[in-house]
């Protein structure tokens, strides 16, 4: 190999093994620009209760959002959205559009069914701590989740069958 390819290779490696990452972030102690630097520039962002929330997804085969929870300027925490956890946290005929960004953040996709009058955001998520799934959120037209389920998928983003 030639001298200046290794050397080159070497400088990047070192370069890159200065980049900061989520492990580097600690709660109470890293500014909202700490975070940036670590996440990049979130997708998405919210004020929730006097926090910022900053949405990082990595739909569809990510199957994850994550959301840094800042306030003061300091993390409070950074949560792996898509779990059965939050998930749980929906409430049919109560919960609303709003509740539902603000756990997920905006969906990986949204479709319209006119004969039914709803509208389905789609994200793609894992269950039973490692099964590829896709998380369904029905809303009627005034914005209200009606249904929502979890159904089985390949890690394409297929349904599977039994």
């Amino acid at each position: 190999m030639n001298r200046r390819l290794v050397l080159a290779l070497l400088a990047g490696l070192l370069a890159a093994g200065g980049c900061a990452t989520s492990r580097d972030l600690a709660p109470g102690r890293s500014s909202l620009a700490e975070v940036e630097a670590a996440l990049g520039a979130p997708a998405e962002r919210r004020e929730v209760a006097g926090e910022s929330w900053l949405y990082y997804p990595s739909q569809p085969y990510g199957r994850k959002v994550f959301v840094a929870r800042v306030a003061a300027d300091k993390l409070i925490a950074v949560e792996q959205r898509l779990t059965e956890e939050y998930v749980g946290k929906l409430v049919r005929d109560r919960s609303r559009s709003d509740d539902v960004l603000a756990l997920f953040g905006r969906p990986y996709e949204r479709m319209s069914s006119a004969r039914m009058d709803r509208e389905t955001w789609t994200w793609h998520m894992r269950r039973y701590t490692n099964r590829a799934a896709g998380l369904h959120v029905q809303l009627s037209p005034d914005g209200v989740v009606r249904e929502y389920y979890m159904i089985d998928e390949d890690d394409k983003g297929d349904r599977t069958r039994n």
